[in-house]
């Protein structure tokens, strides 16, 4: 509770309920539904769903290969953007009316996206932004953010696309990846090629 570490545990949070209100988890809790109302039968949203898992699955491999290149921070950014880009242009395919293939395509670029950043790089930052001697406290309340935050997006996509419409959803899932863009830049730290104790001293800890 001291100010200093408060506002890394805040950091922390921050990056968790992020990672989960970007709004990837919605579909892939809700894959059948949000294939079924972009048109596509029940044989081909079996399809799209292994074909989500393989982007997904990919995707997380290229990332283990960039991380220590690229640097967190960047991935971070980089996936924060994308994704937003393309809940944007999900939400306009549903909101114009279009069906199949750029449903899925746009899909396909959020996921791939998601894998590269936002999926393995907020676990890898949670883990070593936290001063040695409060990490253990520091990481659970950051993964407890983290999973209610989960609970709240699943509970809430319902709700949400029977009152404001799948692309209003969509858009608002754009709209917290765009914050998080924001609050990454600004107050997330670098962590690539640092000791433990280097980023102590680079957070003032």
């Amino acid at each position: 509770l001291e100010p200093r570490v408060r506002a890394i545990v805040l950091i922390g949070v921050g990056l968790a309920v992020l990672q989960q209100w970007s709004g990837i988890n919605s579909i892939f809790n809700y894959a059948e539904e949000i294939f079924r109302t972009a048109g596509y039968g029940i044989g081909d949203i079996m399809f799209n769903i292994v074909i989500t898992g393989a982007i997904n699955l990919v995707f997380t491999l290229v990332a283990i290969a960039m991380v220590d290149r690229v640097g967190r921070r960047t991935l971070m950014l980089v996936g924060c953007a994308a994704i937003g880009v393309s809940h944007l242009l999900l939400g306009g395919a549903y909101a114009a009316g279009l069906k199949g293939l750029p449903v899925l395509v746009f899909t396909l670029c959020s996921l791939g996206a998601y894998a590269l950043s936002l999926a393995p790089v907020t676990w890898v930052l949670i883990a070593e932004i936290f001063p040695n001697r409060v990490r253990g406290a520091a990481v659970s309340v950051a993964v407890s953010a983290l999973w209610i935050a989960c609970f709240i997006l699943t509970f809430a996509f319902p709700i949400l696309q029977r009152t404001a419409g799948i692309a209003a959803t969509f858009w608002i899932y754009a709209a917290v990846c765009f914050a998080g863009f924001v609050f990454v830049r600004a107050k997330v730290p670098e962590t690539k090629g640092r000791s433990l104790e280097q980023i102590e001293g680079q957070l003032g800890l």
